[in-house]
């Protein structure tokens, strides 16, 4: 699987690379595919948002989703690693919630297959949420009587209110996160003023090192996969470098730790660069700080090359280009809970 995976990366790359025309790069959808088992409606979307930012079902009653995938922010925390229950951290940075629907997987090692199951995990991590198991934060659910009308407008049923269908209602949340209409979608469509002279030039370089065999698609992430399949890379693919070793990049086994086979260590998922602007810290660790300083870090690591300070600046450039446009993001009036809590 790897080299067949391999081998449609490399054809990306040359593919970007011959075309050296805008109208060969896709522009992002405005609306994201979503399972046949859970197609996306408003109530859901609508449910879904409010239970993203409810912190009563993490075990202290202080995080929520939103706590590190900050939809007011680029869908992340700008920390190298989040805070958690009791001001614990992880190992990994929180990646952004913004386009994940185009994501075959979730995480960083593609631990979940959908967004229903990304929505699952961090809710029993010691370190994340810190519920116990998945049913005791259902029943904090349960407990709020105010959100039984939203799952009965949302899911409709004698039960509505259960596991899967808090997951599938976050899930239809995270696929309306969309940020389209960027200067470089803007650009691809045709518009040739939409992007700056400098912007241009880095589309170009970004194209001709090969840097597409890896950010490819409408997502910048590899081309669309089916729910589970999954587009890794081997990171950082040259180690012997200082970028490797001062940032720690090897210290961390990635989707090895996932599957348990050794061939599969330092792969990770191949991450959107979408709003890239808008998300530092970098990479895995959230060790770089500063967008031009993962641009040389990624040179050097994954293609073993130095730039110089003028490719550093276009290819900057250009991925401020893959800003979009946010929607706004109302905070929710939660359902109370009427004279008592239900956090212990």
């Amino acid at each position: 699987m790897k080299t067949f995976i391999s081998a449609v990366l490399l054809a990306a790359g040359v593919f970007a690379l011959q075309a050296g025309h805008a109208t060969e790069w896709q522009a992002l959808p405005e609306v994201a595919p979503a399972p046949a088992d859970n197609p996306t409606t408003p109530e859901k979307v609508e449910l879904g948002r409010m239970l993203y930012m409810d912190p009563r079902f993490s075990s202290t009653g202080t995080v929520s989703c939103n706590s590190c995938h900050n939809v007011m922010l680029g869908g992340e925390d700008n920390r190298s690693v989040s805070l958690g229950v009791h001001g614990q951290t992880g190992g990994r940075s929180a990646p952004t919630v913004w386009n994940s629907a185009f994501s075959s997987v979730q995480f960083w090692d593609g631990r979940a297959a959908t967004l229903e199951d990304q929505a699952k995990g961090p809710v029993t991590n010691p370190i994340e949420m810190g519920m116990s198991e998945l049913e005791e934060a259902m029943n904090r659910v349960r407990d709020i009587p105010g959100y039984r009308p939203y799952f009965e407008k949302a899911f409709g049923g004698n039960d509505p209110m259960n596991v899967d269908t808090a997951a599938k209602a976050v899930a239809a949340f995270e696929r309306s996160l969309i940020t389209p209409n960027s200067p470089n979608d803007r650009y691809v469509k045709g518009d040739d003023g939409a992007m700056s002279k400098q912007q241009v030039r880095g589309m170009a370089t970004f194209a001709e090192l090969g840097c597409t065999g890896c950010h490819s698609g409408p997502a910048f992430n590899g081309p669309a996969l089916d729910a589970g399949t999954g587009f890794y890379m081997k990171f950082p693919t040259f180690s012997d470098n200082d970028y490797a070793r001062n940032y720690k990049f090897t210290d961390d086994g990635g989707r090895s730790e996932v599957t348990g086979k050794e061939a599969d260590r330092l792969f990770w998922k191949v991450p959107t660069l979408r709003n890239i602007e808008a998300t530092a810290p970098y990479f895995h660790n959230g060790s770089v700080k500063t967008l031009p300083e993962a641009v040389k870090v990624m040179a050097k690591t994954q293609l073993n090359l130095d730039l110089t300070a003028q490719q550093t600046a276009d290819i900057t450039a250009f991925l401020s280009a893959l800003t979009g446009v946010f929607p706004e993001q109302p905070m929710p009036r939660l359902p109370l809970t009427s004279g008592r809590t239900i956090v212990q």
